[in-house]
């Protein structure tokens, strides 16, 4: 048995680099590529859009061609793309980087497909029109935080984790429980795929002062608004037959300034509710990864942090050779 574990070959490594919205992982996967041969792939389920540049920060061309990521503008904003095809996808380019002698770096902030990537995803019911318009229905009557008391009946270890108005993943909820018979959480449970063959190690970046990583938001919020943030989303919406439901307009940036074209908000009111939403985006962000991932987690508001996570990188290189 010991001579025959010694003989099994070691896995090949893979980084993932995880943090909230402006924590500054793509410096730290660029800083990454600068001393060590590695290839970048992004975890973002915004920057898969072709032409969403501004309002999902993604890298610009100049960035691109010297630090080329994949799994960037997949699809058209009128797409949808999955946690799913995201494992697949990512998968295949993992097997392509190790195979050319490189090491592959995860880096991004939607946690959701991290998580698929790590633990696999449940086999759950296909999208039923009908049972969600009929969800939809009662919810219109009733109130989504009516919905979610429902869904604590049905499922309480999904509704613990959903807040009472975060609607699109309560009617979600209930349609696997009302089309399946069975939670959510208990297929997911129940969902034992295997993980990848790769050693990881998992990085996390966290602030140690949150009101920093505010400023930050707001600082690049503003930029993006200079950068012409709805000039892309008035672009967008000539281009493409779009709707305000689609999931490329559900992005945070790209919702309240659709909102104010459109006139449901008051224009005035756009940034701060764009500065808002992208904090509380954050803090979902942060959320997932101080409970769901045994990352290592470092400090992203320290000046020093990406010379720091290099030397754990070389460390755990160095342990797994």
């Amino acid at each position: 048995m010991l001579a025959f574990a010694a003989m099994k070959p070691a896995l090949p490594p893979a980084i993932l680099i995880m943090g909230p919205t402006a924590s500054g992982k793509t410096a730290a996967a660029m800083a990454l590529a600068d001393h060590l041969p590695v290839e970048l792939i992004s975890v973002d389920s915004a920057q898969v859009f072709i032409d969403m540049d501004i309002g999902t920060a993604k890298p610009d061309q100049a960035t691109l061609a010297h630090y080329p990521h994949r799994l960037i503008d997949l699809i058209s904003p009128e797409q949808s793309y999955s946690a799913a095809r995201f494992r697949s996808d990512a998968l295949a380019a993992m097997a392509e980087i190790t195979a050319a002698g490189r090491i592959p770096v995860l880096v991004g902030g939607t946690m959701l497909y991290f998580r698929a990537l790590l633990q696999g995803l449940a086999e759950l019911p296909q999208a039923d029109t009908a049972l969600r318009t009929e969800i939809d229905a009662e919810a219109a009557q009733q109130g989504w935080p009516a919905m979610h008391a429902k869904l604590a009946e049905l499922d309480p270890s999904t509704a613990a984790r959903l807040h009472t108005t975060d609607s699109q993943r309560i009617q979600r909820a209930l349609e696997v429980c009302l089309s399946s018979g069975r939670p959510m959480s208990e297929l997911l449970a129940a969902s034992e795929q295997q993980k990848p063959a790769y050693e990881f190690l998992q990085i996390g970046l966290l602030p140690s002062d949150r009101a920093v990583l505010h400023q930050r938001i707001a600082r690049r919020f503003d930029e993006m608004l200079l950068a012409g943030l709805a000039d892309e989303v008035a672009m967008l919406r000539r281009k493409y037959t779009l709707h305000a439901d689609l999931p490329s307009m559900r992005c945070v940036g790209y919702r309240q300034v659709w909102e104010a074209q459109d006139g449901i908000i008051p224009s005035r009111e756009m940034r701060d509710r764009g500065i808002f939403a992208t904090r509380q985006l954050a803090k979902r962000q942060i959320t997932w990864l101080t409970n769901s991932f045994a990352a290592e987690n470092f400090d992203c508001l320290d000046p020093a942090v990406n010379q720091t996570i290099i030397a754990a990188v070389d460390r755990f290189l160095k342990e797994k050779s």
